[in-house]
């Protein structure tokens, strides 16, 4: 059974008069143990799809879902109690940046003991012992000496590991990560890799890791899905898609990774920008920037395509079955 099963999901700006689509029929599934990778430019809606999972929507915007079903529970369509009750205890997230997702004017440990006393019934001594041991399973230097500190007191790579302490306070199952290595050198960064690999590996988390870099997708992912404006251009095992892709969007998302061995002068870009919530084209949103678009792809949306037992790419000539 999957950790997370996600179906036909679908945000709306409610504020605008045509009721503005921000994501639009997306589908997620998270085996247990998996990784899953989502990647996508600035704008595609990665951090929208995280927090739609985790029920944290502000009011301006509003979320439809087929299904929505977590460790075999239904959530779609129920109440935020009914979403507060799985938070943290069942699915938790890492926020994408540290420093503005902790409370500044708390010290770290209290802010892991809140955690414990919410969701696990700790208090006093038992939830400081076990807010010191999250900190040394997350490896902070001298962790009991952090636990009396303030988020400004430590540098980014430890707010980080603050953050991850703080979700495995109550031992999910599902560990959302958006963006986790955002800001942190090449060192940190393979630190900080390394420590969600272990966490997966010995408490047999499933993780869903949202980032821009396709370095850390390709080193850590099982699986990928892309994103593009809103809708799901492409899904597969980490190796097809590197090796394979069949949507035109990760073809110059790949082309535009520099190498070293190549003495090609200027890098491959993509023309134009993500387009806004308040001006999608009416067909393929990535038809207007792709080089190989075609007619039909500015009449209406592609659905995703199966290419393969895993490989599905919403593209109505796909590299890999049509020459484009």
């Amino acid at each position: 059974m999957d950790i997370l099963a996600v179906e036909g999901l679908t945000v709306r700006l409610t504020a605008h008069p045509a009721h503005t689509t921000i994501l639009e029929d997306v589908a997620v599934r998270v085996s247990p143990g998996e990784v899953l990778g989502i990647v996508g430019e600035s704008g595609s809606g990665k951090s929208m799809l995280a927090l739609s999972i985790m029920g944290l929507l502000p009011p301006a915007l509003a979320m439809s879902a087929r299904s929505i079903v977590l460790l075999g529970k239904e959530l779609a369509g129920q109440p935020r109690e009914a979403w507060r009750v799985h938070r943290g205890r069942d699915m938790a997230m890492i926020f994408q940046e540290p420093m503005t997702s902790l409370n500044p004017v708390m010290r770290v440990g209290m802010q892991i003991e809140e955690v414990l006393r919410w969701r696990g019934g700790m208090r006093g001594g038992a939830a400081w012992r076990r807010a010191l041991e999250l900190l040394e399973q997350v490896e902070i230097p001298s962790p009991r000496s952090r636990l009396n500190a303030y988020p400004h007191e430590l540098s980014g790579g430890m707010r980080q590991r603050v953050m991850i302490a703080i979700a495995l306070a109550a031992s999910p199952r599902l560990l959302i990560a958006d963006e986790p290595s955002t800001a942190l050198d090449v060192t940190v960064q393979a630190q900080l890799l390394d420590l969600l690999r272990g966490l997966r590996r010995d408490a047999g988390l499933s993780l869903i890791l949202i980032t821009h870099d396709l370095g850390v997708i390709a080193e850590i992912a099982d699986r990928v899905m892309v994103l593009y404006a809103g809708r799901v251009a492409e899904t597969a095992p980490v190796r097809t898609l590197f090796d394979a892709p069949a949507h035109p969007y990760m073809q110059v998302l790949l082309a535009s990774i520099p190498d070293i061995t190549s003495r090609r002068a200027r890098l491959a870009t993509i023309p134009g920008t993500v387009p806004g919530a308040l001006n999608m084209p009416p067909g393929c949103r990535f038809a207007p920037r792709c080089a190989y678009r075609h007619a039909m792809c500015e009449q209406a949306p592609p659905e995703l395509r199966r290419l393969s037992a895993e490989h599905e790419a919403a593209c109505p000539r796909p590299f890999g079955e049509l020459p484009p």
